[in-house]
């Protein structure tokens, strides 16, 4: 690689890691050419963006970001590659359901929404982060449940109701 070529991806990650919400670092290393295939496939269905990059590079991206990434340029070491997502429990939950088969990926680390967390045993931490939506919906469902409340005793009431004036009516 040439320096022309090293300043054109470190200021191109340096562009990507700027504008990051949700970041892992994984180790893919010692995936045959199928596995591989297979998890970037996942991924793009997943909408996340995996490459593989040179832990030098993006270690000095990750500095000329102005974000900080903690102790994250710590675990560069080996063979890195990035997970860029939306959803910060996408990767996680892709990750998980990819090792029902193979025993990598591996978590180095992740930045999701401004919080690190470092190695491999955060994945179920990272998997339970809820998203957007789905706060949300929970919002929403605690929002309804009074008003379902309300509604249903009303109906209930209402059957009561008739069924007290029948039962008058008739006598």
């Amino acid at each position: 690689m040439t320096k022309e070529q090293k300043a054109k991806e470190i200021q191109d990650l340096t562009e990507e890691l700027s504008s990051v919400k949700n970041l892992y670092l994984t180790d893919i290393a010692g995936l045959n050419a199928v596995q591989t295939s297979a998890l970037r496939r996942a991924c793009f269905k997943a909408n996340i963006k995996l490459s593989v990059v040179k832990n030098t590079l993006l270690a000095k991206a990750m500095e000329a970001s102005g974000k900080d990434f903690g102790d994250l340029q710590d675990v560069l070491k080996g063979n890195t590659s990035l997970m860029f997502s939306e959803e910060g429990n996408t990767p996680a939950k892709l990750i998980k359901d990819f090792r029902k088969k193979s025993q990598k990926p591996l978590l180095k680390g992740a930045y999701v929404q401004e919080a690190i967390y470092i190695g491999d045993d955060q994945i179920d931490v990272l998997e339970s982060i809820k998203s957007k939506e789905e706060l949300i919906g929970d919002v929403i469902a605690l929002l309804q449940s009074p008003a379902k409340n309300v509604i249903s005793a009303l109906q209930s009431g209402g059957s009561n109701l008739s069924g007290i004036l029948k039962t008058l009516s008739e006598r």
